[in-house]
């Protein structure tokens, strides 16, 4: 069963309309969706489990919502990690590839802290929103083609809500750009026959003619960082250009 954990979060989503029309909405709607009962299993199993390392943790267990609102810069991930994000109930936290991740948007100007732990450990974006192509972490990190078509429903409904603010989409990974672009073309925007790869870039316009960039990275997994196939040089360069491209947003004091 999921933990205690934010457990006002989850009794209140019930009441949520199913026209969602802010990202706070959303994200309460994410929380409750219990799409993918596969998924949904997995995450409770882990948070009952749990690692031995985080034994004493209150496991989120559940799906995780996007972090961040107005945002110019909106990442995509894949999936939370079981026992990163899974366990932290934050996008990108609680592992490796959150630690990647953030120190570099704090470098960047885009995070107020270097490392990001807990939802409640006072970190904060500017103009930056971090969402996934699936909200719940999957079994050996692999979601299915049905999951990750069935979680691509929310990716849609958060296009929607951000499309008018967002000046650069930045897919972390193939999986991710593969979501991102299926997901423009479906909700009738212009997509290019661009390739993924690290600093890749894909001119993309929506029905309202405003072209917003498609900008690839390499995901911070361990696969990529501990190999050299991402350096912390290569992720900072991507995101100096989202910023340019974004028109630099403010930095976060």
């Amino acid at each position: 069963m999921p933990s205690k954990h934010g457990s006002a979060l989850w009794a209140s989503c019930g009441s949520i309309s199913a026209e969602v029309r802010t990202l706070a909405a959303l994200d309460r709607e994410i929380v409750a969706c219990r799409r993918c009962p596969r998924l949904i299993s997995w995450c409770e199993e882990v948070a009952a489990t749990k690692r031995a390392a985080y034994r004493d943790d209150d496991y989120w267990g559940r799906p995780v919502p996007g972090l961040g609102d107005d945002p110019r810069i909106w990442i995509v991930g894949l999936a939370p990690a079981a026992h990163g994000a899974n366990r932290t109930g934050r996008m990108f936290t609680g592992d490796r590839s959150g630690d990647w991740l953030f120190a570099a948007l704090h470098r960047a100007g885009l995070a107020a802290l270097p490392t990001s732990t807990s939802r409640d450990d006072g970190q904060r974006l500017s103009g930056v929103r971090i969402t996934a192509a699936v909200h719940c972490a999957p079994p050996a990190n692999k979601p299915t083609t049905e999951e990750r078509a069935e979680c691509g429903h929310w990716l849609r409904e958060e296009l929607g809500i951000v499309q008018d603010r967002v000046r650069v989409i930045l897919p972390l990974g193939g999986i991710a750009w593969s979501a991102v672009s299926s997901t423009l073309r479906q909700e009738g925007w212009r997509v290019p026959a661009v390739r993924f790869g690290h600093g890749a870039e894909a001119e993309v316009v929506p029905e309202s003619g405003r072209p917003v960039t498609v900008l690839g990275s390499y995901h911070p997994s361990q696969q990529n960082t501990f190999t050299g196939r991402l350096t912390e040089a290569m992720l900072d360069e991507v995101l100096a250009r989202a910023c340019e491209l974004a028109g630099s947003p403010a930095r976060t004091s």
